[in-house]
């Protein structure tokens, strides 16, 4: 009987040491290049074994400081002279505002050959972070023993507002508090805003986005998608130390080269059932959703070349957004994939239940997130129609919500900002063609609902719609001021009908707020952190965290890859690009502007126009600069392939690739398609005038 125990106890202690090495295994820095890295956690050790590169401090923090945030994705200073390079389909909005019927720059194209010729683009904002400083103690420090995971959310949520607003005040930048691995630890990101930014450079849409959304996300591909803008501070151009300059070197295949952008969001460290729920619920309405919009707004630009000018930058940002959604879902419909997160999770949970310590600490985690799924799931299509306001697609609603939100925060004495600008370009008819669809959508998805029969009554979706939109004066922005200014009475007495809208929708969308709060977002902040913790105790921070849109470093190496046994060139040419529109015997998306044809000959066609790279990269990397190892400018990222979707939830580099624009490309374009010499000479550092 005791051998038979002394046996059964050496095969548990086997199993568990298994186990056990099996997780530490699973932990591992990987042998890829993956890794979207604060810029406080760079793998430097990493770095140095396997490129024999040293990553110093002072090259990190004039990358750093070279890098921006452009609205929800990226840029870089390229002069001295503030000189700022990002895409043209990032800049996109603002070059759109910028337009009118007589004069469309995204069709023309734009380049100031003086500095004041260069447009100031409204309600433009550029980030650059100053400072990461930790904080995770004080938020942790936060909780104390036998806290719910609501209260658990709430003192950390004051915690957080003490730091940001105390940070704000003693260092006058813009601070932000930063979650990292679920929740496992804070950052305090401080960051100097930039408000006057001016239009220096755009080409014509066709060439940026050459090949249309048949060609997004594919690679080979021939794209100048750039924009070139320029930072003013007090009336005069930004003088600033910290910009990148021009490559002095060929880029090679197998060069190591390095991306400082600020990625969106990846879900690698999200569980097993997190996936479920994208898969199940949260991605399958989200597509249909999108594919409503898309169609849409291919009907009202059928209606005119005005119409079609006017959907244009929102019918971009429809079909992009579904590209990459079907892509992400691609990934989660990949057995091959699930089987791996979820053998790669249950080793991890198995590990952690051979020990009583870790068990009692961590081992709930995973089935608490579980719940919080189920809770989300019954709630989810509500919330993205009455919360979200995927309901009721128009601008004037979300500024009434706005305004209803601000005064309902004053009214409790709570700190509130102001609602946010108009839009510069409001085109009534296009907001009630959005309306309607968007409320036929809701019709479609909630036809019992008590709010649809209240919103809708006996009407059609496109004659409430229009007495919506005919009626309200929110253009007006006297009646915004007085608004504002009122207060709740103000509000509560305001017979506008977008406004009387935002009133009815209000409750619904506290109340489903509420649910997601305390049994969604509650829940996974609490026991992502303990998964997190489970994880410090192991590895510690060898495992980057997800993207969270702020400032990261990913790194990898000029490559191209096989793709169904053919090799892909790791670069593509200017005679690529002519090949391609005559191939498409140049009909649209592959056609070219006239000026491109007309200039043919005056390029070297064999100069390289777009490259790829393993670097890892996700939405909100776009626009980011891509470096060689002496932190020169070799590319700016604006896509990846179709093969890279799915690495939002599992990195790999065999044929995912990321798509940059190539510095020698730019260079060539400007100056031989262009005649832009004054512009070339700046970012060639010729001159700084």
């Amino acid at each position: 009987m005791n051998g038979f125990r002394s046996d059964r106890l050496k095969l548990s202690f086997k199993l568990s040491f298994t186990l056990l090495i099996l997780f530490l295994w699973l932990l591992l820095p990987l042998a890829a290049d993956e890794g979207l890295w604060p810029y406080n956690l760079v793998p430097k050790d990493y770095l140095a074994k396997k490129y024999n590169f040293k990553v110093t401090d002072e090259w990190l923090n004039h990358l750093r400081l070279s890098s921006i945030r452009f609205g929800g994705a990226s840029a870089s200073f390229v002069s001295p002279d503030g000189l700022v390079l990002t895409n043209h389909h990032v800049g996109r909005g603002a070059i759109q505002n910028l337009s009118t019927a007589e004069r469309n720059l995204i069709k023309t194209g734009f380049y100031a050959r003086t500095r004041d010729e260069e447009l100031k683009c409204p309600g433009v904002q550029l980030w650059v972070l100053q400072e990461i400083e930790d904080v995770t103690d004080k938020v942790l420090g936060s909780e104390k023993p036998g806290m719910s995971a609501q209260e658990v959310l709430a003192a950390r949520q004051k915690v957080i507002s003490e730091i940001e607003k105390e940070a704000s005040k003693t260092s006058g930048l813009r601070c932000q508090v930063v979650s990292l691995y679920s929740g496992g630890m804070y950052h305090l990101y401080k960051y100097k805003v930039y408000n006057d930014v001016r239009l220096v450079f755009a080409p014509e849409e066709e060439v940026a986005f050459f090949g249309g959304d048949p060609d997004n996300f594919t690679y080979p591909r021939y794209d100048l998608d750039i924009a070139i803008f320029r930072v003013y501070e007090n009336g005069q151009p930004l003088k600033t130390p910290h910009y990148l300059k021009w490559k002095t070197s060929p880029l090679k295949e197998g060069d190591l080269v390095f991306c400082s952008g600020n990625p969106g969001s990846t879900g690698r460290l999200l569980t097993y059932d997190n996936l479920i729920f994208l898969r199940d619920v949260a991605y399958p309405f989200n597509i249909a959703n999108l594919k409503r919009r898309q169609a849409m707004l291919h009907e009202y630009s059928k209606k005119g070349a005005e119409q079609a000018r006017i959907a244009l930058n929102t019918l971009f940002g429809v079909e992009n957004s579904l590209k990459a959604t079907i892509g992400y879902q691609s990934g989660l419909l990949d057995r091959n994939l699930m089987a791996k997160k979820q053998a790669e999770e249950k080793a991890i949970r198995q590990a952690i239940a051979t020990s009583p310590e870790l068990a009692k600490e961590f081992g709930q985690a995973w089935d608490e997130i579980a719940q919080a799924q189920n809770e989300y799931a019954a709630i989810y299509k509500e919330y993205m129609l009455f919360e979200r306001g995927n309901a009721f697609d128009t601008v004037y609603f979300n500024l009434a919500r706005a305004i209803v939100r601000t005064a309902a925060r004053r009214d409790q004495q709570a700190p509130a900002e102001m609602p946010g600008r108009m839009p510069a370009e409001i085109n009534d008819d296009f907001e009630i063609f959005k309306l309607t669809s968007s409320l036929q959508f809701l019709k479609e998805q909630l036809p019992d609902h008590q709010e649809t029969k209240w919103i809708l009554g006996c009407q059609s979706p496109e004659e409430v719609a229009k007495a919506l939109i005919t009626g309200t004066r929110l253009k007006d922005p006297e009646f915004r001021k007085k608004l504002t200014g009122g207060g709740a009475e103000a509000i509560y007495t305001c017979n506008d009908p977008m406004i009387k809208l935002a009133l009815l929708v209000e409750p619904i969308s506290q109340g489903l707020r509420e649910i997601y709060q305390k049994k969604v977002q509650a829940v996974e902040t609490k026991n992502g952190t303990l998964i997190a913790r489970a994880i410090f105790k192991l590895k510690g921070t060898s495992i980057p965290p997800d993207a969270t849109g702020t400032l990261r470093l990913s790194f990898g190496v000029v490559k191209g890859y096989v793709e169904d046994g053919k090799k892909i060139p790791f670069q593509t040419t200017f005679a690529g690009l002519y090949r391609k529109a005559q191939e498409k015997n140049f009909q649209s998306p592959w056609s070219l502007p006239e000026r491109w044809l007309e200039r043919k000959q005056a390029l070297n066609l064999n100069v390289p126009l777009n490259f790829v790279a393993t670097v890892d990269s996700i939405g909100g990397n776009s626009g980011s600069p891509v470096v060689n190892r002496k932190g020169e400018l070799v590319g700016v990222l604006f896509d990846g392939n179709i093969q890279s979707l799915p690495t939002r939830f599992v990195y790999e580099d065999k044929i995912a690739r990321s798509v940059m624009v190539h510095a020698d490309g730019i260079i060539e374009a400007l100056l031989k398609v262009y005649d832009a010499r004054p512009l070339v000479d700046e970012l060639l550092g010729k001159t700084g005038k």
